[in-house]
């Protein structure tokens, strides 16, 4: 995908750092240049093959055989030299996706008592509304493996759970995952006051930026995310073979 628009000043090695230590992966071992991860089913960003280095053909040769039989790379914004091999290997571009980031103080907002809780470990209503939106047991189990500070949430809107969140610090950068809204509640501003209460839960636990990922054809999404002031920072998509 183009990077036109992508703030080239911020640190993109600090946000996939923020992005493995606050969603990880159940696995992860080293073959050559490359990471593999096991995700434990918790979806492809736990799951795909990390590029660490330069890499050869021949290494890449070795890799693919040990990735099952529908290997999957993340590829990361400026490995053009793996895009391009996998590319001629017969993968296509799946899920480009982008880092959003602001920090936290102008994205915060302190919620009305009661109307955005933080929960952990989740509830069985948080857990049922992830499942509606199709966030199982193995990505619940995802956020359980995430160190340092985390918290997950449940909106609260007409007296009904309404939406729910996961938010994860690491190294003074809190990520927010999973966030999905019932159906019934969209287009009400429920997403908006979520990201905002989430983000002043970040800045009283340490954290001085706030950010989080969206996939580029998530429009109304990103919409939100650039009325909130966050900025696009760094981008990858993932290669999966389909030939």
């Amino acid at each position: 995908m183009s990077d036109a628009g992508i703030d080239q000043g911020i640190d993109a090695g600090l946000l996939f750092a923020v992005s493995e230590a606050t969603w990880p992966s159940a696995a992860r071992r080293v073959e050559g240049p490359f990471v593999l991860r096991d995700g434990a089913g918790g979806g492809k960003r736990v799951s795909s093959a990390l590029l660490a280095g330069p890499f050869s053909e021949a290494e890449l040769d070795r890799v693919e055989p040990l990735l099952g039989p529908k290997p999957l790379f993340q590829v990361t914004q400026g490995q053009d030299d793996l895009d391009a091999a996998l590319e001629r290997r017969g993968y296509g571009i799946v899920d480009p996706s982008i880092f959003y980031i602001a920090p936290v103080e102008n994205v915060a907002r302190k919620p009305k008592p009661v109307s955005l809780l933080g929960v952990w470990p989740p509830l069985a209503i948080q857990r049922q509304i992830w499942a509606d939106g199709g966030i199982g047991p193995a990505r619940i189990a995802v956020m359980e493996r995430a160190a340092g500070p985390r918290q997950a949430f449940v909106a609260r809107f007409q007296n009904r759970a309404a939406g729910v969140g996961f938010v994860a610090i690491h190294k003074g950068v809190a990520m927010l995952h999973a966030l999905h809204v019932e159906p019934a509640f969209r287009r009400q501003g429920v997403a908006r006051y979520m990201v905002q209460g989430m983000a002043d839960w970040a800045g009283q636990n340490g954290a001085d930026q706030f950010s989080l990922i969206v996939t580029q054809r998530n429009s109304a999404a990103r919409g939100l995310y650039s009325s909130l002031g966050m900025a696009e920072a760094c981008t990858y998509h993932y290669r999966e073979k389909t030939q």
